[in-house]
């Protein structure tokens, strides 16, 4: 054990080495933001414009830290970890990633073994008991059915979906393409394909899917969305996943609008269920680029992209790993965001002139659609996590998945039990909605376990 002086040593040094890099993200943050101002995006080096005082702040600061003594505030070492993972994603790295993810792996004491009142998955429609792999492949199937049944069938998917390449750049360590992918038939979507230099057909890497909004957000793009530089790069999973060796795709809501979809003519089946065949589609086209390894293909969403996410590594199998941040990982009418009963998700009628007035359920706006007809059944999402087992999936719990959504996934849990494994199911959480720098840590360390080899 260290004592009390030694480790204040060891502080007092890692806040030292530590300081320079976060004064110079500063100073890059304070550069974008005035590149931002003369109407760049920072997007590409050749397009940048010189900061020149912040650059002879740089080097006068540097210079200091040579040759001078420097006053610093006193960091914990957790603070210093995160920080250290931040800025030298190579060490980060280089640590085991399941120890970064294994505290979030189990329940907490305070939920281990609690159901609450959910329905388990473990059981038939008619009441039959699983208790083994071969009848959980059965209920598995019994469990999509209903589910389809009640959101609507998907059309056929795209025999060779493909993405083609509009335009190419190198940025910061990858190429970073724009492209068009075949996301349904005789629907080509806009996105980007960010390949790292490590992933080619001889060596193939493990890619990631990325829905959001809209694309530029995910790869680390100011845009018309864009309100804060720091909630951008928290947001932007491709981008970041990208710079850790990840091939990863980023596309946008289909037809532009998240509230106005454009489900290819589809008119009975839900929005949601659409977007989960997208990814679909998406995650064939991946498998299809010879720089991709199609048996690791994972799928990242926040809010939206986390609903998103959530129906299409369910409903699909060409995803091997899965995380949802703060989506809302069942109903709950209590949360205005996790609003499932909207028209844009799982309360579309196409038999009512008029859809729900948008917001919370109330007499003038009550439940609609499919979505009245499961709260109706006693049918809920923890349904659908259980149908990912044993694949692994992730919750990066904010606002709208606090610790206590550890009672629905507790049944994932049960149902990979019977399965014969465990540590697929993992949480954490933060107070707000927004992603963090420590939450993010985690995510990446998540995909860096389960999907490389």
């Amino acid at each position: 054990m260290c004592s009390r002086a030694t480790r204040r040593r060891q502080s007092t040094h890692l806040s030292f080495v530590f300081s320079a890099p976060l004064r110079l993200c500063a100073l890059r943050d304070q550069s974008n933001r005035r590149e931002t101002q003369n109407g760049t995006d920072g997007a590409s080096p050749s397009r940048s414009v010189p900061n020149v005082a912040a650059a002879r702040e740089t080097r006068g600061w540097l210079a200091g830290i040579a040759g001078a003594s420097v006053r610093f505030a006193p960091m914990t070492y957790r603070a210093m970890l995160v920080v250290a993972a931040i800025l030298f994603p190579s060490l980060a790295r280089a640590a085991d990633p399941w120890e970064t993810i294994k505290p979030y792996m189990a329940p907490p004491a305070e939920f281990a073994g609690k159901l609450g009142e959910y329905r388990s998955p473990l059981k038939f429609e008619n009441g039959r008991e699983v208790k083994s792999p071969e009848q959980w492949a059965e209920r598995r199937k019994e469990i999509l059915a209903k589910w389809t049944g009640v959101m609507g069938a998907w059309p056929a998917a795209v025999a060779e979906p493909r993405i083609t390449v509009v335009e190419s750049v190198e940025r910061e360590g990858f190429t970073q393409h724009k492209v068009r992918v075949t996301v349904a038939k005789d629907r080509v979507q806009r996105g980007y394909l960010l390949v790292p230099p490590g992933a080619t057909k001889e060596k193939p890497a493990p890619a990631v899917l990325v829905p959001f909004y809209e694309p530029e957000t995910s790869i680390n793009v100011p845009n018309e969305r864009t309100k804060d530089l720091n909630a951008l790069t928290f947001r932007a999973y491709a981008y970041h996943l990208a710079k850790r060796g990840f091939v990863t795709l980023a596309i946008g809501s289909p037809g532009g609008d998240a509230r106005q979809p454009d489900t290819a003519g589809n008119a009975t089946l839900q929005p949601l269920s659409y977007l989960a065949y997208v990814a679909h589609n998406c995650a064939g086209a991946l498998a299809a680029r010879p720089e991709v390894d199609a048996k690791r293909i994972g799928i990242v969403g926040h809010s939206y992209g986390g609903k998103w996410a959530l129906f299409a590594s369910a409903l699909s199998d060409r995803f091997a790993a899965a995380v949802w941040s703060d989506p809302g990982i069942v109903f709950d009418e209590k949360r205005g965001n996790v609003n499932y009963w909207e028209p844009w998700y799982l309360g579309l009628d196409p038999a009512l002139k008029e859809q729900r007035k948008r917001g919370v359920i109330t007499a003038d706006a009550p439940r609609t659609g499919p979505y009245k007809a499961m709260v109706e059944k006693g049918m809920d999402l923890h349904e659908l996590h259980a149908l990912l087992a044993p694949r692994p999936f992730f919750v990066s719990g904010g606002a709208e998945d606090p610790p206590a959504r550890w009672i629905p996934l507790n049944h994932s849990v049960a149902v990979n039990k019977v399965l014969g494994v465990e540590g697929r199911v993992g949480m954490q959480n933060r107070p707000a909605h927004g992603p963090n720098a420590e939450a993010n840590e985690v995510v990446y360390a998540f995909f860096e376990h389960f999907l490389k080899p």
